[in-house]
């Protein structure tokens, strides 16, 4: 044996074993976004963590848009110039850092999640697209949030958005708890109801976007997020190591496996469909929502006082109309005071010039 070789493969497995610990602790903490499935036109790399407040800039890149400030994460490529994917899900499970999902092409840990929304690529896609009426489609079913844009509102007019619309929906013949497996969730606690009622809102999205295939061939793009907080009720409600959790992420995985293949096959694979799981935000300062397992009671009513409304994308129009319609109408007061002030009443007011030829015929 050489002389140092012995040094040399105590050093190499030190690196393995560095390598393999560090792989290790990268796939444990952290939350992730993972690539579940991506166009041809959109390429992703291997990177760093992505900064939380990122993510609706890789959405926006992803699908085309600019973005006010230049990304400098290096995990998303440069695409195609002349092709754009027709459509982009975002779907946001809260409550874990990761989920295994059978398949999926590349994940990156989130640093500092933050509460994020896609109103900047919605308005982006209304202000190039708004002959078109493109899909914008953003729910989150833990607080009865729904947005709908476009030809949305007749393509998802009967999806369930309310806990009693998903309740009556879970207990038809066709609902999800035909194919689910066997597991401990009972259909009848309210926490459980909630998280298979997302898991029915995912099945009727792709089912109600295979009735209208036609609109994978349309020009305009469309936007999809969607945010799932049932895992994240059963973990408060169970805790991390029950048999309900265990059983819920294995169905959730599935399930979201199982959505992104048909949205993609819809789409005939120009789409991304992405994943974010996230623990929890770190939010010190955001809007209060109300959740449809809160129960109201006498020291803690529920109300909305308080709450600000939704942001509109027509806010900016309407406002500088006000503005300048505003500031027209001060201007014209203010050159007519003028006037009127300055004005000679012997040469100027016809009022006085009759008068004064009046009298001089009398």
């Amino acid at each position: 044996m050489a002389p140092g070789a012995g040094e040399l493969s105590g050093s190499a497995g030190f690196s393995q074993l560095f390598f393999i610990g560090t792989v290790l602790t990268t796939g444990i903490l952290g939350d992730r976004f993972s690539i579940l499935r991506a166009s041809q036109s959109v390429r992703f790399q291997d990177a760093g963590p992505l900064p939380g407040g990122r993510i609706p800039d890789v959405v926006s890149l992803s699908m085309g848009f600019s973005v006010d400030e230049d990304l400098l994460w290096p995990g998303l490529a440069r695409g195609s110039l002349f092709h754009r994917p027709g459509a982009n899900f975002l779907v946001t499970v809260r409550g874990v850092e990761e989920l295994a999902l059978p398949k999926s092409e590349i994940s990156y840990i989130v640093e500092n999640p933050v509460p994020f929304t896609l109103d900047s690529i919605s308005n982006s896609i209304h202000s190039l697209f708004s002959e078109e009426t493109p899909v914008v489609l953003q729910l989150t079913p833990s607080e009865e949030r729904l947005y709908m844009v476009g030809k949305a509102n007749t393509i998802f007019e009967d999806l369930p958005v309310t806990l009693r619309q998903m309740r009556n929906r879970l207990f038809q013949e066709d609902s999800v708890l035909g194919f689910l497996p066997h597991s401990t969730l009972n259909k009848n606690n309210e926490v459980d109801l909630l998280f298979l009622s997302e898991l029915q809102v995912l099945h009727d999205i792709s089912a109600l976007l295979y009735r209208h295939k036609r609109l994978a061939k349309e020009r305009s793009p469309a936007l999809y997020s969607l945010e799932l907080a049932g895992l994240e009720e059963i973990i408060k409600r169970y805790g991390q190591d029950s048999q309900q959790f265990r059983d819920a992420v294995q169905i959730l995985a599935s399930v979201i496996q199982k959505f992104a293949d048909d949205v993609f096959s819809i789409y005939s694979g120009n789409a991304v469909i992405e994943l974010l799981t996230v623990k929890n935000f770190d939010a010190p300062l955001v809007r209060k929502s109300r959740s449809i397992l809160e129960v109201p009671s006498k020291n803690n009513p529920i109300h909305t006082y308080g709450l600000a409304y939704q942001y509109n994308y027509n806010y900016a129009v309407v406002f500088n109309i006000v503005l300048w319609l505003m500031i027209g109408l001060a201007l014209s007061v203010i050159i007519v005071a003028y006037n009127l002030w300055n004005m000679d009443p012997g040469y100027d007011s016809i009022i006085y010039r009759m008068t004064s030829q009046r009298i001089k015929m009398d």
